[in-house]
């Protein structure tokens, strides 16, 4: 008994538009490494400002450095992630557009949080500037 053969179903694994899409592995591999570098540069620009104002002498006290210099190596960090984001986006590599937006997402809160807490910490140190001083009052 011969039975009618369907014909093929569509492969979208075939044809032109397969090669326009990034190979998944190197998708998965690149997205990850990014998130990963981005992130540790992220935690290196908040350690190196904790440690500006950390001191172990107990009796002089330390002022952390302002926020906006590393507000601003943060602001790069994004942006290097957005150009990321684009350059993935035209390669169709969609594991790592969303890994650069979750970091750009990330970057964009620290910048918000940190742009909020210097602008209040020099509100405050403008209106009552005997306590933002650098060191113990002489008189």
């Amino acid at each position: 008994m011969n039975l009618p053969i369907a014909p093929p179903a569509f492969d979208a694994t075939t044809g032109p538009r397969r090669q326009d899409r990034a190979d998944l592995g190197a998708d998965i591999g690149i997205g990850c490494a990014l998130a990963f570098l981005e992130i540790a540069a992220l935690a290196v620009v908040v350690g190196l400002w904790f440690l500006s104002g950390f001191n172990l002498d107990p009796a002089k006290t330390v002022r952390p450095d302002s926020l906006w210099g590393y507000l601003a190596v943060v602001g790069g960090i994004g942006a290097f992630a957005v150009v990321a984001t684009a350059i993935a986006a035209r390669a169709r590599a969609f594991v790592t557009v969303v890994s650069q937006t979750v970091v750009a997402l990330l970057v964009s809160l620290v910048l918000f949080g940190g742009y909020t807490a210097q602008s209040q910490e020099d509100a405050h140190c403008d209106t009552a500037a005997s306590a933002c001083h650098d060191g113990p009052s002489r008189r």
